[in-house]
């Protein structure tokens, strides 16, 4: 029997993927994944790392399967076409314009921004292509106390806010996170939250752990006490099992497919390699 489910949204470091596993996405996520893309779903990776570096830690880990969208930094959209990952323009472009904008009028406060942090804490403060502000502190509790203080920051900046992932954060504008990029998927798909899972396990998965974007929401065992806690409040899965392994057993609590027959050759990229 077909699921309800249509499409899978997953973060992919510590969700469906971890380094110390060997393979590092566990094959009985893949067989899920497989199953339920030969029935029509989509899977998107929704991730913070930007697009070549997803696509290295695709290749090596050998998957037979492939993401029909992944969404890049936290707000990028790309789709799968003819075995490359084409940008979806007028979203991107959206994207890139209301950005551009926003960085310029926080440009001037970036240093006093960057001199609190370095005096204050043992961090590295950087400028990339995606953020005139990124860093990365020496501990949790470090980045606790400079999320608190960017934050502070953010309250006065119409449109603006940070985003965290562990010791990691940078500024960004509200209109974009996993859970607008995951929403515009639904939208070109025609489908509503009703039809769509969600699973992630830290600061930045929270927006797209939401019933407005997914009604089925799913937490492997290494979440953040945030993420588990606001995926109980809505009704969804927080598994026992870490990583990747969680996220299979929450896609098949919810899709209602038992495991054990799935065949990866039913995947709509398995002979591909």
């Amino acid at each position: 029997m077909s699921s309800q489910i249509k499409l899978i949204s997953t973060d992919f470091d510590g969700t469906v993927h971890c380094e110390a596993e060997m393979p590092p996405i566990p094959k009985g996520l893949e067989e899920i994944l497989a199953e339920l893309q030969g029935e029509g779903a989509a899977w998107v990776i929704n991730t913070g790392r930007d697009l070549p570096s997803l696509l290295n830690s695709l290749q090596a880990a050998g998957l037979a399967i492939r993401p029909d969208y992944v969404a890049v930094v936290e707000r990028e959209i790309y789709q799968l076409h003819e075995q490359e990952y084409i940008a979806v323009d007028d979203w991107n472009d959206a994207c890139s314009a209301q950005h551009e904008e926003l960085f310029a009028r926080i440009r001037r406060d970036v240093p006093e921004l960057a001199r609190w942090v370095q005096k204050n804490f043992k961090a590295q403060v950087y400028e990339d292509s995606y953020s005139p502000f990124c860093l990365i502190a020496d501990s949790v509790p470090d980045a606790d106390a400079i999320q608190a203080r960017l934050e502070e920051y953010c309250a006065q900046v119409p449109h603006l806010t940070v985003v965290r992932n562990h010791i990691y954060a940078r500024f960004s504008h509200v209109a974009y996170n996993k859970g607008t990029a995951l929403g515009e998927i639904a939208r070109r798909l025609k489908l509503d939250a009703s039809q769509v899972l969600a699973a992630g396990d830290h600061y930045n998965d929270l927006p797209m752990l939401d019933r407005q974007f997914a009604h089925a929401l799913v937490a492997p065992s290494n979440s953040i006490p945030e993420v588990k806690d606001l995926v109980r409040q809505q009704g969804g899965h927080v598994s026992d099992k870490p990583w990747g392994h969680g996220v299979a057993e929450g896609i098949r609590h919810f899709s209602g497919k038992p495991a054990g027959v799935t065949s990866l050759r039913r995947a709509r990229f398995g002979a591909e390699g």
